[in-house]
């Protein structure tokens, strides 16, 4: 398998990701991994180079001001259009990226190309739950409106991905509503959980937002706009909490002494929401297999990226959602 990183996106940018990408290579030897970007700046970062490791050059980059549609269409040898280009030629099998959101999604539609039989690809992160095995939510942010039909896609979508990619038998699959009563929400949650219901899942109802990070799904199904909207309150949440945490943690000797005997249960809690354990959020619904990291994501994440895109590899995930959706048509 061969799986093209744009060796540019993020934040941290380029030295992260040739870390990670260096430790992923010594682990998983059965994979070719491709750092695209400037070869300049790889190759000074590598002392020494694993034989599953590659470099294609690309010399430009999208930055995150850039507007993506204009900067995928003009920037055509961009390190993220060049991994997307690698992806629909047939010489990488998947791709992963830290860069610019929007310019990865029109990347996907463009350059990768969207699934037949699929109306809009799906952005779709792991949320952290209590338990520790988090919550596949789509669509968080990739399209900002969705019908039914749409939200039938995302559900099918996400139960084959957390199926085949993180073994669950049988993901329990919900729709994110304001109340878990049937008849809840607007026309268009109300409209696709009577679709929800017939669909080939196992569909547990609607979900609330305040229940999401107990697990009461492995599934969350949503509009973009809802779901990061929910997203950016539980970042915040998270935030203010452990903001609070310091500050009252270090005020007295005493709260400091008390401090040092839960630290590590803090950080124990704190491991459990952390995106790096993660890796990235796949972007389902495309013709190949698209990775999102998170902007600020370290070596640690591209690592966990990596290991997330061959397991999908293997399992042979696109095939899976393609022979789905073709016989939905």
């Amino acid at each position: 398998m061969r799986i093209a990183i744009d060796a540019m996106g993020g934040d941290h940018a380029p030295h992260e990701i040739v870390a990670g990408v260096l430790q992923a290579a010594k682990e998983w030897t059965d994979a070719e991994l491709i750092l695209v970007g400037d070869s300049a700046r790889i190759e000074a970062l590598m002392s020494e180079r694993p034989g599953n490791v590659r470099v294609h050059h690309a010399g430009d980059v999208i930055t995150a001001d850039d507007e993506p549609g204009k900067a995928v269409r003009r920037k055509k040898d961009a390190s993220m259009v060049v991994a997307g280009r690698l992806v629909r030629e047939g010489e990488a099998d998947a791709m992963i990226s830290g860069g610019n959101t929007g310019a990865l999604m029109v990347t996907g539609l463009l350059i990768v190309g969207r699934m037949e039989g699929v109306e809009r690809p799906a952005l779709a992160p792991m949320l952290p739950t209590m338990d520790g095995t988090g919550v596949l939510a789509l669509d968080l942010g990739a399209n900002m409106d969705a019908s039914p039909e749409e939200l039938l896609q995302y559900a099918i979508m996400g139960s084959i991905y957390r199926s085949k990619v993180q073994g669950i038998a049988k993901p329990r699959v919900g729709l994110l509503n304001i109340g878990t009563e049937a008849m809840k929400g607007n026309t268009l949650t109300k409209t696709a959980y009577g679709l929800l219901e017939q669909a080939p899942i196992q569909f547990v109802g609607n979900v609330e937002a305040s229940q999401v990070m107990r697990g009461g799904c492995d599934v969350l199904v949503c509009d973009g706009f809802s779901g990061n909207v929910m997203l950016k309150a539980m970042e915040g949440t998270a935030d203010a909490v452990f903001s609070t945490l310091k500050t009252e943690f270090t005020r007295t000797w005493m709260t400091k002494l008390a401090a040092a005997v839960m630290m590590p249960g803090l950080r124990q809690f704190k491991k459990k929401l952390d995106y790096k354990e993660h890796g990235g959020a796949p972007m389902l619904g495309l013709s190949g297999l698209v990775l999102k990291c998170h902007g600020s994501s370290d070596a640690l994440a591209v690592k966990n990226a990596v290991r997330q895109a061959r397991v999908a590899l293997q399992s042979g995930l696109v095939q899976a959602i393609a022979a789905e959706i073709n016989t939905r048509k």
